[in-house]
């Protein structure tokens, strides 16, 4: 290698063949004469000839060759220094020889000062560091700054680099500084002759093999690393253009690679960086890393840092994958270190996994021109950096040169923080030391979320072909190979070069998992990386707990990516999800990674795993291995044999995991299994499953199953599951979350908040339960209400409101999907007693005590509450048992249409309002001459629960007793009385029975007293007139009898039945309202009474009842679906998409249809609003691909008790103007009560010219969600998972004329995307800001079935605008906004006429 500079001697000096003393005495005497001319350009030089600067120069090469106890190496060096910068910038001081040809002379300069690197006893001194850096500086320069260097220079100038860098690194005992700062420039140096006079194929190889024979040395793999990063970034650059995610570099590392340096050769001097190091594996094969003297010595000894070096390289190479999947990172500040020997202050990158590593930087005559050096770039997703102290040199003689003052201060280390939780290694600061190492620990492993990957990316072969000899190498590591004779414990011998094996296969994790949707693999590699995973998921006692985090930790979407075969795998990472999961400790994992993280990890892979064994089920799949990665040869079964595995992991995770976020993730698995189960058994398949399992039993069982107790502990029971999988699941599930619920959770809001979403969930799942389970779970909600009421004040807040209203609101769900409950007395009472406690907030009946509700103040825990209480006290008397019966609302007009009144006879409506929160409107029938004279009333009925139309009638019999005619109870009136019709007898009238003086009195008797005893003076002249007028009456009776003549009498007759009835006051006066303290104001200021009248004749009184009519009265939302097609990019191409049947994939209609029902859109909200008569699914469909349900006629609508969601496909041909108010033009065909938000301002009625190329989508409108105008839910089908990166969500928005403008920030998308095995892959993407921001049971990375997918959606969008309205103050619930409608109403239209003014109007027609 260093034959080029010992051609022709030029090391050796003449002065090496006399005495030492002689040649000592002469160097010094020279080089004292040349200092004169050191420093002063202006000096002329001694040296005039050729053969006196030859002379000086063999002097000069003897002198540094001397102890370096005097001035006279250091003297020499700068001699040197000096004469090199005639390459830089000629001056006299220079020796005109060596002006007139330097490149011949700097050549020969460079082949002496090769002496000065050679080993010598003192050179770890802080002298001889500070001259080896003075010369690398001056090399350095000379390279930077030279414009006149031949070839035959940069050739000497790299072999004198490489020749020195192999000497100290190959013979050892130079400080670890100086081998980091010889690295740099040797790099930097080599990448400027690339730029500027490319190197020979020869000088190629010469480098590879010196960089491969001193790999084993940090400094090499460290600058090689930082190096070939920098390559990369301007690499990608020109590769794949600005669009491509930049790979961010340090500033001082992007500066290595020359500006000018052409486009051509960047590749090629990347890719021949890229393989200088050969293969970074052979570190960990002693047998060809310990080719050398040094290296076997390192290699031998019991504490060497090959582990760790080949950890640093396998960690660069995983950079470099990174980097060509666009997953680009922001690096840390430069950390300023100060060398106290030196007094130099430089800037440093220190890895903050790696704490080992730091340069020392001399100060030199070139320190204004001296670079700075990085030495290392943290990664994506750190740890927490160590704290760096300063390095601990020995100081510096008195004779060093003093630091500036204004660099004697040490910047702090600017340390990020991390989304994990901090490693205990990282808490103790450590003190670094260049003549000791660190003891060698097991390195972090990265697990905090990467971005997702660039759609720019290249594909895996790419990457594969570049990276993948190395990685699987590494990654398939045998520990047993190329151990020393003798080695006692293989097992820590392979924890040793875990981290790096570790990182290899987290780097093939991540490659495969970034395939994209239509791409091929070569089967090669797909067979490596599963022999991989099988290898490194072993769960034996021996198993590498590194490899297996770091396959995890990268795996999260491994079975969602069309991989061929990578279902084969799933015995395995159960196996391992099992170990992790199901370990509430996790000690062997906890020194390299944060657990909260692991299990993150885990519970997502177990996510994607879940629906496998439902979707494939008595699916057989065979494993065919070679033995040595367990116990049988061949492992099989079916996919449906491991369910109860993954149900006993997915229960087991659930009672061991503390994270919050973990929990939710495993709360949106539950439903989704339990949902999953349900359909497959309503479709009959549980007969398929039932087979299938007797089946398997006879064959081998899949291998990696967990043994031990904590399996047993886990897995008892699970096998029932499979027999009635839906119904036991389901009671399972609700009886894990309603314990947890009320106990370990209680005071986790976010967890409290899901569970009850899942609780809410599962009631509407179809199962055969016992009436008893339901009604377990409805206590346990009531509970959970009772247990958050009760905190103490302090603890109240708005978070602990929202969840009481959230358990309100799941109760209500409980209640309308189960109404059969409310028979349960119990069940009733406890929920009217919840009631009762969110409304005035306490409980009447407490213990043994009993309060009257009259009596009780009202103070509940909140308005909120108070609402949400009140909400449910309607579902219970209103909604509960009565959905769907209810139909669409009558108005006043509707109602004169459809009587015998003509428009004329609207006012005949009196209106009243009844506790300040119904408003009565009473139409009192006229009898036609065909019916019965009866009292009949229409009342219509507005309240915070909805609009109700009832029709009264009073009869005076029971149903079952009358005619069909109706005929009245009054007998016929006939003109001439009977006196002789009938039998006449004589009656004896009496007051008492006949009896009554038979019976003996008693004392009792006479508690009576007589009529004489207790009359007083009044009282007697009362009786008085009495008896006259009794005397009088008798008289008249006998006075027919005494005159002889015969009078006839006629028969008493009641008078003719009226047919005018005053039904309205018959009415209130039956409710018990017409009371005078009914009429009567309370008292406080501004509150009505009981019974108040409006005054209809006011003007706008019949538009704010229109306006109240159109609030709805359930939660309406609205969410929009498009389609993507591969490859698109452009909101226009997106709206065509549904316009034609062949333009969309069939299974994206079946979803449409799993999602709504077909609703034509009425014209007027007075008509019915919606058409229930709608027609079916493919009938209106037709050939269109859902643009039909773009709300120009139809949409898709799901409805229940307490919902209403409107599902529209925008599509490019509904073009309807959005400018005009509601009130200015009709919405497009009828507009759906949900679509129009009550508190939109009206628009400009002038249309605006179309000036945007997004005219064709200016159809659908954003604003219809109840929730506010703010908030928008978009449902997106991709067929190209990596076009979600590209979805043109701002020119969407922006396509649309909304009052409140959109931000992205407010927009919640659910992406869907199909996969191969049937399946389908979510990504949802929402506002990551908010505490409540995890919505359930649609997680980001969930996998489901084509049966559940529209239930799972229409659930996730329930939740997403549920929680949009707890945590907006702007958007209140839908009963609530009608309330406040009521007390408008009743403040502006409240008649003040007086109470007898009132009773009057009763009594007079309207």
């Amino acid at each position: 290698m260093d034959q080029s500079l010992s051609s022709g001697r030029g090391h050796v000096s003449v002065l090496s063949c006399f005495p030492p003393s002689v040649g000592r005495d002469v160097a010094v005497a020279v080089v004292k004469s040349l200092r004169a001319g050191l420093g002063n350009p202006d000096t002329r030089s001694l040296l005039r000839t050729d053969r006196q600067v030859k002379w000086t120069m063999e002097v000069l090469c003897y002198g540094l060759t001397l102890p370096l106890d005097g001035d006279t190496v250091k003297l020499c060096v700068d001699v040197y220094t000096d004469w090199l910068m005639v390459l830089v910038s000629p001056r006299d001081s220079i020796p005109p020889p060596i002006s007139r040809e330097p490149n011949l002379y700097a050549q020969k300069i460079l082949r002496s000062l090769y002496s000065l690197f050679l080993s010598r006893s003192d050179q770890v001194s802080p002298v001889y560091m500070s001259l080896c850096q003075q010369v690398l500086c001056a090399v350095q320069l000379l390279a930077r700054d030279s414009a006149v260097m031949s070839r035959d220079t940069w050739e000497t100038l790299l072999n004198f680099l490489l020749c020195i860098n192999h000497t100290m690194l190959a013979t050892g005992g130079v400080s670890e500084q100086l081998s980091h700062l010889s690295m740099a420039v040797l790099f930097e140096v080599w990448l400027l002759s690339c730029s500027r006079c490319f190197p020979s194929r020869s000088l190629w190889q010469t480098g590879q093999q010196m960089l491969s024979s001193c790999r084993h040395q940090g400094a090499v793999v460290e600058q090689w690393s930082r190096v070939i990063a920098a390559l990369t970034s301007r690499l990608l650059l020109l590769t794949f253009g600005p669009s491509f995610p930049h790979f961010k570099v340090p500033d001082e590392d992007a500066a290595l690679i020359p500006e000018d340096m052409d486009e051509h050769r960047v590749p090629q001097t990347w890719f021949r960086f890229l393989h200088l190091l050969s293969n970074p594996v052979d570190l960990s094969r002693l047998v060809v890393v310990g080719s050398t003297p040094s290296s076997r010595e390192e290699a031998s000894r019991g504490d060497n840092q090959l582990p760790n070096i080949f950890f640093r390289a396998m960690r660069g190479v995983s950079t470099l994958v990174d980097a060509f999947l666009g997953v680009t990172v922001v690096n840390k500040e430069p950390t300023e270190q100060l060398l106290p020997n030196t007094g130099l202050t430089t800037r440093i990158h220190f890895r903050d996994r790696l704490p080992s590593l730091g340069v020392a930087v001399t100060r030199s005559p070139f320190k204004d021109r001296h670079p700075s050096h990085g030495i290392s770039r943290p990664r994506s997703g750190s740890a927490p950096p160590i704290p760096v102290n300063i390095l601990s040199l020995p100081i510096a003689p008195p004779s060093t040169t003093s630091p500036p003052p204004h660099n004697k201060r040490l910047k702090p280390v600017n340390v990020s923080k991390a989304t994990s939780k901090p490693l205990a290694a990282s808490s103790s600061p450590h003190h670094w030391k260049s003549s000791s190492h660190p003891p060698p620990s097991q390195p972090p492993l990265c697990s905090s979320p990467r971005p997702s990957p660039s759609p720019l990316r290249c594909n895996v072969d790419s990457l594969l072909h570049l990276f993948g000899d190395w990685l699987f190498d590494a990654a398939l590591f045998n520990r047993d190979s190329g151990l020393p004779t003798g080695h006692g414990d293989v097992t820590v011998m392979s924890a040793r070069w875990a981290a790096g094996r570790a990182e290899a296969c987290g780097t093939l994790c991540r490659i495969f998992t970034c395939k994209k949707t239509a791409e091929d693999i070569l089967s090669v590699y797909l067979s490596r990386f599963y022999l991989v995973l099988l290898q490194g998921l072993q769960v034996s006692e021996e198993v590498c707990s590194p490899v297996l985090a770091s396959i995890l930790l990268n795996s999260t979407c491994l079975f969602c990516c069309d991989l061929k075969g990578v279902n084969l795998l799933l015995p395995s990472f159960i196996s391992a999800v099992e170990k992790v999961l199901l370990d509430r400790d996790l000690l062997r994992f906890k020194s390299f990674v944060s657990p909260v993280d692991l299990r993150r990890a885990s519970i997502q892979v177990l996510l994607t795993m879940l629906p496998l064994p439902l979707q494939f089920g008595s699916v057989r799949s065979e494993v065919i291995l070679d033995g040595r990665f367990n116990g049988d040869d061949v492992t099989g079964g079916s996919f449906l044999s491991l369910k109860h595995r993954l149900i006993g992991v997915l229960t087991g995770a659930l009672q061991t995991e503390t994270d919050t976020s973990n929990t939710q993730i495993i709360l949106a698995a539950m439903l989704n299994l339990v949902q999953d189960s349900a359909l497959i058994k309503a479709a009959g398949q549980t007969q398929q499953e039932t087979e299938s399992q007797q089946g398997g039993a006879s064959r081998p069982r899949w291998t990696g199953g967990t043994s031990g107790p904590s399996a047993n502990r886990w897995t008892r029971g699970t096998g029932a599951v499979q027999s009635d999988a839906a119904g036991i699941l389901w009671v399972w599930f609700v009886h894990l979350l309603t314990q947890r619920l009320t106990a370990q959770w209680r005071n986790d809001s976010a967890v409290c908040l899901s569970a009850l979403e899942v609780l809410g969930g599962l009631a509407k799942v179809e199962v055969s339960v016992e009436e008893s389970e339901r009604r377990r779970a409805v206590t346990s909600v009531c509970c959970y209400i009772v247990f958050q009421c009760s905190r103490p004040p302090p603890l109240h807040s708005r978070d602990l409101h929202s969840i009481i209203v959230a358990a309100f609101y799941c109760l209500n769900v409980w209640l309308t999907q189960h109404p059969t409950l409310l028979d349960h007395q119990e069940c009733l009472l406890e929920v009217l007693e919840i009631v009762e406690l969110g409304i005035s907030g306490s409980k009447s009946r407490q213990e043994q005590e009993v309060r009257c509700k009259e009596t009780k103040e009202l103070n509940p825990a909140s308005l909120r509450v108070k609402e949400a209480a009140e909400a449910t006290l309607s579902c219970v008397m209103q909604v509960s048992g009565a959905f769907p019966s209810l139909g669409g609302l009558l108005g006043e007009d509707a109602l004169i249409g459809r009587s015998t009144l003509s428009d004329s006879s609207m006012k005949n409506f009196r209106y009243f309002v009844v506790d300040r929160s119904v408003i009565l409107a009473m139409l009192e029938q006229p009898q036609g001459p065909e019916q019965a004279p009866c009292p009949s009333l229409t009342v219509l009925i507005r309240g915070p629960s909805g609009c109700h139309t009832w029709t009264l009638q009073l009869h005076l019999q029971p149903r079952e007793g009358r005619t069909e005619t109706q005929q009245t109870l009054i007998p016929e009136q006939h003109d001439v009385a009977q006196e002789d019709a009938g039998i006449r007898c004589s009656v004896k009238h009496q007051l008492f029975p006949e009896n009554i003086d038979r019976v003996a009195s008693v004392k009792a008797d006479l508690s009576i007293p007589a009529l004489h005893e207790t009359v007083t003076e009044e009282v007697q002249q009362q009786l008085d007139r009495l008896q006259a007028a009794l005397k009088r009456q008798r008289q008249v009776e006998a006075r027919p009898q005494v005159s002889g003549r015969s009078v006839v009498m006629k028969t008493c007759r009641p008078p003719h039945p009226i047919t005018n009835f005053q039904t309205a006051r018959l009415f209130l006066s039956h409710l018990g309202l017409l009371t005078p303290e009914t009429l009567k104001s309370p008292g406080t200021s501004g509150v009505p009474a009981q019974l108040v009248s409006l005054d209809s004749s006011l003007p706008g009184f019949s538009e704010d009842l229109r306006r109240l009519d159109q609030l709805p009265s359930r939660n309406c939302d609205s969410a929009f679906i498009f389609y993507m097609r591969a490859g698109q990019r452009t909101a226009a191409e997106i709206l065509r998409n549904v316009e034609f049947s062949c333009s969309v994939q069939s299974h994206f209609l079946d979803f449409l249809w799993s999602l709504g029902r077909p609703v034509e859109v009425g014209r007027l909200r007075q008509e019915g609003g919606f058409n229930t008569n709608s027609s079916e699914f493919p009938a209106v469909l037709g050939d269109s691909g859902g643009g039909v349900f773009n709300g120009e006629r139809f949409v898709l609508m799901y409805t229940d008790a307490l919902t209403e969601i409107t599902f529209i496909v925008p599509s490019s041909s509904h073009t309807a103007d959005l400018s005009k108010s509601p009130e200015e033009a009709e919405p497009p065909t009828g507009v759906p009560s949900n679509l129009q938000s009550p508190f939109e301002p009206s628009r400009d009625s002038a249309p605006e010219p179309p000036t945007s190329p997004v005219e064709d989508m200016k159809f659908f409108r954003f604003e219809l969600s109840s929730v506010g105008s703010e908030s928008k839910l978009l449902i997106v089908w991709v067929e190209r998972f990596e076009d979600i990166e590209n979805f043109p969500l701002s020119d969407l928005l922006s396509g649309t004329k909304t009052e409140t403008p959109t931000s992205v920030s407010n927009v919640q998308l659910i992406f869907v995307h199909p996969l191969k095995t049937g399946l389908y892959r979510i990504r949802f993407i929402g506002n990551t800001t908010s505490k409540f921001s995890s919505v359930v049971p649609l997680v980001n990375g969930s996998v489901v079935s084509k049966r559940s997918l529209g239930f799972l959606v229409r659930e996730t969008v329930i939740n997403c605008c549920q929680r949009r309205r707890l945590e907006s103050d702007s958007a209140p619930p839908s009963h609530v906004r009608r309330k406040h409608m009521i007390n408008n109403i009743i403040l502006r239209y409240r008649s003040r006429r007086s109470e007898p003014a009132f009773y009057a109007a009763l009594f007079q027609d309207p």
